[in-house]
C-alpha cells in the first residue's frame, strides 16, 4: 500500500507542477478555441490540460517500475506496456484535436487504433463470467470487439460528461478510487497477482486527477481538452479490462465455495450490462441519453447541444459549483455503493443506506424547484432564496408608482423614461419646419 500511496502522490505531483507551463505553452499555441453556444464559460480557457496529465501518467509508471513490490508488475505483465502505447496514441489524436479541432469520425477511428495496440499487447478480455453460469471463454475475436467496444464506450462517456469546471476529473477520480480499492482487496484478500496491474493503474489514475483538479475547478484556469478526457477515459477502461478479462473466477472458488459462487459474488462490480459502466454509471447514463436524443431529431449522435446532464442541473437553477458536487454526489453513491454490495451482498444495511442516500440526493436534485412558504419570524436565518420577495417587490412598485419620473431621466428603463410616441412626431415635426 505504501509503494501505491507513493506512485499516487508523485502522479500527482508531476501534473500539477506541469499544468502551469502547460497552460502558458497553450496559450502561447493558440489553444484558446472561441466560446461556443453549449459552452457554459464565459471566458476563453486554454486547453490541451492533457498533455500534463499525459506526463504524470508516465512519472507514475517510471517510478513504479523502480519500486521493489511493483517492478514485479511491469517483469510478469505486458499491461502497463500496452496501457503506456494506447494512451501514447489517444493522447496524441486529443492533441491534435484541441489544436486543429479533427473531425469526430476521425477520433473514433483514433479510439479503435488505440483500442486495437492494447489488445495486441496482451490487454484484452480472455473470458467473461456469467452469473449461475460461470466465466465463459472467449474466442480471439469476441475478446477483441469487446475489449474495443469497451474502451470506445469508456472513453466517450468521459468525454461527453466533461462540460462543467472540474466535473470529468473528479468523476473519474472517484470512479478509481472505488475501482482501486475493490482491485486492491482481489490482490491483497485473495492472493490473486493478476489484478496488480489494474489496481496500479487505478492509483495513477487517481494521481492524474488529483493533480489537474486545482486547477480545473470553477472557475477553470484550464481545461482538460479531449487530449485529457480521452486519456482518463481509456486508463480507467483498461482497468476495467485488466481485472474483468484477465482474472479466472475459478481463482476465487477456494474462497467462495465454487466458481459460481465466486462470480456471483464479484457480479456488481463485473456485470451489471456491460463491465466497468457501474462505476461511470452517470456518465454512461449521459451518453445513451445523448445519443437518444440526437438520433431522435435526426441529428449526428456526435453533434454537441446542451442537453447532457450537467446542463439540465443548470437549467432546473443550480449554481455551477453545486452542479458539479450533485454529480460528484450521484457518482460516488452509485461506485462505493457497488464496492461495498460486492463485499457483502446478503447485508440489508447498505441496501436501505443506499436508498436513504438516494432520496436524500433527490431531494437536493429538485430543492430549486421548490419555494417554501416561510414564517416572518424565520425570514432572517433562511437563506435570501426562501425568502418572501413578492411583499417586497409589491411595496417597491407601489413606491416607483407614487414617485413621479422626469423625462428623461438616466438610469430608467426607456419605457418609463421616454416616451417613444411623444417624441417621434415632435422629431419629424423639427424635421419638416426646417
Amino acid at each position: 500500500m505504501r509503494e501505491y500511496l507513493l506512485t499516487l502522490c508523485i502522479t500527482a505531483a508531476v501534473t500539477y507542477l506541469l499544468t502551469g507551463p502547460v497552460r502558458k505553452f497553450a496559450i502561447v499555441a493558440g489553444a484558446m478555441p472561441e466560446i461556443r453556444a453549449r459552452d457554459v464559460h464565459r471566458e476563453p480557457t486554454p486547453r490541451l490540460g492533457g498533455i500534463a496529465m499525459f506526463f504524470g501518467l508516465c512519472a507514475g509508471l517510471l517510478v513504479a517500475d523502480h519500486l521493489t513490490n511493483l517492478s514485479e508488475v511491469f517483469e510478469k505483465s505486458n499491461e502497463p506496456r500496452a496501457l503506456l502505447s494506447g494512451a501514447a496514441l489517444i493522447w496524441l489524436i486529443g492533441v491534435l484535436d484541441d489544436k486543429f479541432e479533427i473531425d469526430a469520425l476521425i477520433k473514433l477511428g483514433g479510439q479503435m487504433i488505440a483500442a486495437g495496440v492494447m489488445v495486441m499487447q496482451g490487454l484484452t478480455i480472455l473470458w467473461l463470467p456469467i452469473p449461475s453460469v460461470g466465466s465463459v471463454a472467449l474466442t480471439q475475436w469476441q475478446g477483441t470487439l469487446l475489449t474495443v467496444a469497451l474502451v470506445v464506450i469508456t472513453i466517450n462517456a468521459v468525454n461527453f460528461v466533461d462540460g462543467l469546471d472540474g466535473l470529468a476529473a473528479g468523476m473519474v477520480c472517484i470512479a478509481a478510487a472505488a475501482f482501486f480499492l475493490y482491485a486492491y482487496r482481489i490482490w491483497y484478500s485473495y492472493g490473486i497477482e493478476a489484478a496488480a496491474p489494474a489496481t496500479l493503474f487505478s492509483a495513477i489514475l487517481m494521481g492524474m486527477c488529483l493533480g489537474f483538479l486545482p486547477h480545473n475547478m470553477h472557475p477553470a484556469r484550464i481545461f482538460m481538452g479531449d487530449s485529457g478526457s480521452m486519456l482518463i477515459g481509456l486508463v480507467l477502461a483498461a482497468g476495467a479490462i485488466s481485472i474483468t478479462g484477465q482474472i479466472d473466477p475459478d481463482a476465487l472458488k477456494l474462497f467462495a465455495g465454487s466458481e459460481k459462487a465466486a462470480v456471483h459474488q464479484t457480479v456488481p462490480v463485473y456485470i451489471p450490462l456491460l463491465l466497468p459502466l457501474t462505476i461511470i454509471a452517470v456518465p454512461a447514463a449521459d451518453l445513451i441519453s445523448a445519443i437518444v436524443r440526437r438520433t431522435w431529431r435526426g441529428q449526428s449522435p456526435f453533434a454537441a447541444d446542451r442537453g447532457h446532464l450537467h446542463h439540465r442541473l443548470l437549467e432546473i437553477g443550480h449554481s455551477h459549483s453545486r452542479a458539479v458536487w450533485l454529480m460528484y454526489f450521484w457518482s460516488a453513491l452509485i461506485a462505493f455503493g457497488s464496492l461495498a454490495y460486492s463485499v457483502n451482498s446478503a447485508s440489508m444495511w447498505i441496501v436501505l443506506g443506499v436508498v436513504f442516500l438516494s432520496a436524500i440526493g433527490l431531494v437536493l436534485l429538485l430543492l430549486p424547484r421548490f419555494t417554501p412558504r416561510v414564517p416572518m419570524w424565520a425570514q432572517h436565518v433562511v437563506p435570501p432564496r426562501y425568502r418572501r420577495r413578492r411583499a417586497a417587490v409589491a411595496e417597491t412598485v407601489e413606491v416607483e408608482q407614487r414617485t413621479p419620473v422626469a423625462v428623461g431621466v438616466a438610469g430608467v428603463n426607456g419605457a418609463t423614461a421616454l416616451s417613444a410616441r411623444s417624441h417621434v412626431p415632435e422629431r419629424r415635426k423639427a424635421e419638416t419646419s426646417r
